[in-house]
C-alpha cells in the first residue's frame, strides 16, 4: 500500500520505518527541514534502539522517502497516518492541538477523493469528531477519518511497533477498518490481536491505558514512602505483591517516578478534558498520581542532602543518567535531570553522564557539568547518585570506583542494583523504601526492574515538552 506519515518525531519516524519494513511505500512528512534531510540521509535525529537499521533499509530500498511538502502528501495516496505531537498547553493541563489542527487543515485541500485520515497521536476523547467537521469544513466531504492509537515505550518502539501486543481500530465505517486490517495485515496474520471500536472508544483505551500504568508507578512509590517510615524493603513488598495474577509485577519498581513525554501530560490532559465533560470527580485521583510522583523528585534531593552530610553548597554530585528512561536520549520532563538541576540551585557542583543523552542534557541544563565516561564523572564525589536505569550502571564495578570518589556513598534512586555488592565494597549504600531496611536482599528478589518499566513534569523540571513532542510511553 501506499501511506503518508504525517510528522516524524519519535512516533512518526518509528511508524514510517516500520511501515516501510513490512513492505508498504511510505512518505514521511514534516515540516522541520533539517529533520527531513537527515532522515531522507538515512540519519536518525534520536536514539531509538533498531531504528537505524529500519531507517536504512528503508531509504535505500526506496520505498521509504521524506517530504516537507503536504501537497506531495495529497498526491501520493489515499491514506495518512497523523504522528505530529500533543504537548501540555502552556496554559494549562489540557493538551495542546495546534499541530494536531495544522496537520488536518494543510492536508485537506490536497485530499483525493475517499482518502483516510488515521489518526495516532495521543488526544482528548472527541478530537476524531471535531476534525471530521473540520474536514468538511475545509471542502474535503469526501474524506474519512478513523483513529489508531499507539502504545509504544521510548527504547522499545520498534519491536513495539512491530509485535505490539494489540492494535486498536476507531472507526466510523467497515471500510475504514477493511483499510487499517490490510495495513496490518502482516500483524495480525502473526498473531496480533485487534480491537474494532468507535473512535471515542479508540481514544480513550490510550488516555485510560497511560493513566493506568501512571497509577501503578505512583502507587508503589507511596508504598516506597510507607516502607521508609516503618522500615520495610519496597522491592520486596513489590516482589511478593507481585505474585498476584491480578496485579503483576511490571510498572510496580519503586524509585525517582515517571518522566517522557507521554505519561505526565496525558494524566493531567485526561483530568482536563474529563472536567470539560462534566465528570472530573470520575479522575480527581489523577491529580494525587502526579503529585506522588513529583514527590519523589523532592525526596530524593532531600535523601542526597542528608547524604552529603546536611548541606549541598561545595558539595560533588556524581548523577548517572539524564535521559527519562534507559534506551532513550531524550530528556522531556527527565526526573534525571530535574533532580540534578535542583541540587546545582542549592549549590552542589553536579556532574552528569548519560550514554545518550548528554547532548540533549547539556542544551536543556548547560549549568551542569557533563562527564563521557563514569569514572570522569565520579571523580571526587561526596555523593553518587543513580537516577537513570541503564544496564551500564548495573554492571559496575564499585571497587573500581572506590579509588576515585571522596567518599563511598551511593543513593540508588532506581532500585536496581545490587546493595550487598555494593556494602560489600564498603561502600554507603541508600534507596528510597528501602532506608530502614537490610542491605541484604532476599536471594530470590530480582536485582533489577522488569524491562518495561518506564521512567515525570514538575516544578523542578529543566525542560518543556517539545512542540514535535511524541505520544508514545
Amino acid at each position: 500500500m501506499k501511506l503518508t506519515v504525517i510528522g516524524t518525531g519519535y512516533l512518526g519516524a518509528v511508524h514510517a520505518a516500520c511501515m516501510a519494513e513490512i513492505g508498504h511505500e511510505v512518505l514521511g512528512v514534516d515540516i522541520d527541514e533539517a529533520k527531513t534531510a537527515a532522515l531522507a540521509a538515512g540519519r536518525t535525529p534520536f536514539y531509538e534502539p533498531g531504528l537505524q537499521e529500519l531507517l536504512t533499509r528503508g531509504t535505500a530500498s526506496g520505498r521509504l522517502r521524506f517530504t516537507t511538502s503536504l501537497r506531495e502528501a495529497g498526491r501520493f495516496g489515499g491514506l495518512h497516518f497523523l504522528c505530529v505531537g500533543t504537548p501540555q498547553r502552556p496554559d494549562g493541563l489540557g493538551a495542546d492541538l495546534r499541530h494536531v489542527d495544522a496537520a488536518v487543515d494543510g492536508l485537506a485541500p490536497h485530499l483525493i477523493p475517499g482518502a483516510l485520515i488515521v489518526g495516532k497521536s495521543t488526544v482528548p476523547v472527541g478530537t476524531a469528531e471535531r476534525l471530521t467537521a473540520r474536514l468538511r469544513a475545509a471542502g474535503a466531504p469526501e474524506a474519512h477519518l478513523a483513529w489508531n492509537p499507539e502504545f509504544l515505550r521510548e527504547g522499545h518502539a520498534v519491536m513495539d511497533t512491530l509485535r505490539p501486543d494489540r492494535l486498536v481500530f476507531g472507526t466510523g465505517s467497515r471500510l475504514a477498518e477493511n483499510v487499517l486490517r490490510e495495513v496490518y495485515a502482516p500483524l495480525i496474520r502473526s498473531g496480533v490481536p485487534y480491537v474494532a471500536t468507535d473512535t471515542a472508544t479508540a481514544e480513550l483505551v490510550k488516555m485510560a491505558a497511560n493513566s493506568f500504568l501512571a497509577t501503578k508507578i505512583s502507587f508503589i512509590n507511596a508504598m516506597a514512602e510507607v516502607c521508609d517510615a516503618a522500615g520495610a524493603d519496597v522491592t520486596v513488598l513489590a516482589h511478593a505483591v507481585g505474585y498476584d495474577h491480578r496485579i503483576g509485577r511490571s510498572f510496580l519498581n519503586a524509585g525517582l517516578g515517571f518522566g517522557g513525554g507521554c505519561l505526565p501530560k496525558d494524566i493531567r490532559a485526561f483530568r482536563a478534558r474529563a472536567a470539560e465533560l462534566g465528570v472530573g470527580p470520575a479522575v480527581a485521583f489523577l491529580a494525587e498520581i502526579d503529585e506522588i510522583n513529583l514527590r519523589q523528585r523532592r525526596r530524593t534531593v532531600e535523601l542526597a542532602t542528608r547524604l552529603a552530610g546536611g548541606e549541598l553548597t561545595g558539595r560533588r554530585i556524581a548523577v548517572l543518567g539524564a535521559a527519562f528512561k534507559p534506551e532513550s536520549d531524550d530528556v522531556r520532563d527527565s526526573p534525571a535531570l530535574a533532580v540534578a538541576a535542583r541540587l546545582h540551585r542549592e549549590g552542589a557542583v553536579v556532574r552528569v553522564h548519560d550514554p545518550q543523552a548528554v547532548d540533549n542534557a547539556r542544551a536543556a541544563c548547560p549549568q551542569l557539568d557533563y562527564a563521557a565516561r563514569v569514572d570522569k564523572a565520579c571523580e571526587g564525589a561526596d555523593v553518587v547518585l543513580h537516577l537513570t536505569d541503564w544496564a551500564e550502571y548495573r554492571a559496575l564495578d564499585p571497587d573500581a570506583l572506590t579509588p576515585l570518589v571522596c567518599r563511598p556513598v551511593l543513593l540508588d534512586a532506581r532500585n536496581s542494583l545490587d546493595p550487598d555488592v555494593w556494602t560489600r565494597a564498603g561502600w554507603r549504600y541508600a534507596a528510597l523504601g528501602r532506608l530502614g531496611a537490610p542491605a541484604q536482599p532476599s536471594s530470590d528478589t530480582p536485582a533489577q526492574p522488569s524491562p518495561d518499566a518506564p521512567d515525570q513534569p514538575s516544578p523542578d523540571a529543566p525542560v518543556q515538552p517539545s512542540p514535535d513532542a511524541p505520544a508514545s510511553a
